[in-house]
């Protein structure tokens, strides 16, 4: 496929076939981004949605040579992500909803590691994603989070340390499985 540059004329120039080229190369990887990042299938396929909706009606922002073309859009899902929690946070009913679901899913989806990594903060969840599952580096990391390199590194050790805590502390049933 065609460099970051070019990819992103065609989307600012209207064409739908680079706007889908884009859109099957990084849907799956986002909406997975998403779904640790909110919680809920659902709303992470809507939120993905609505991060390429914006992309498509709206093509401004990204600039070449300060990162990659998925960075940025890893970046607007973060932040339509935050926009959805935000939103949800307002909503009493919306609050009980979740933790109806979290309580009747949890129990029969998480896993030992799934449960330790559900523990972790959001930031430190969704830090840990993009570095160990998507495989983004350092440089990405820092321009999805509009953070310096140092403060990835910083934060990603913190995440792992915060993340072996709770694999080895006594009540998490996460050791007691081995």
């Amino acid at each position: 496929m065609a460099d970051d540059h070019e990819l992103w004329e065609r989307i600012c120039s209207r064409d739908a076939n680079a706007f889908e080229a884009f859109y099957c190369d990084n849907a799956a990887r986002l909406g997975a981004y998403l779904r640790q990042i909110v919680g809920n299938v659902q709303a992470a396929e809507d939120v993905m949605q609505e991060t390429f909706t914006q992309i498509w009606r709206s093509p401004n922002g990204f600039r070449p040579e300060l990162g990659s073309l998925r960075g940025y859009l890893f970046g607007i899902g973060r932040k339509r992500a935050a926009e959805w929690w935000r939103k949800r946070a307002r909503d009493p009913e919306e609050q009980s909803e979740r933790h109806w679901e979290e309580s009747a899913e949890g129990t029969a989806i998480f896993s030992a590691i799934g449960d330790a990594f559900a523990r972790l903060a959001e930031e430190q969840r969704s830090l840990l994603w993009l570095r160990e599952v998507e495989g983004q580096s350092y440089a990405e990391l820092a321009e999805i989070l509009q953070i310096p390199v140092g403060t990835v590194k910083s934060r990603l050790f913190a995440a792992r340390e915060e993340l072996r805590r709770i694999w080895h502390s006594p009540g998490s049933g996460a050791r007691s499985k081995e």
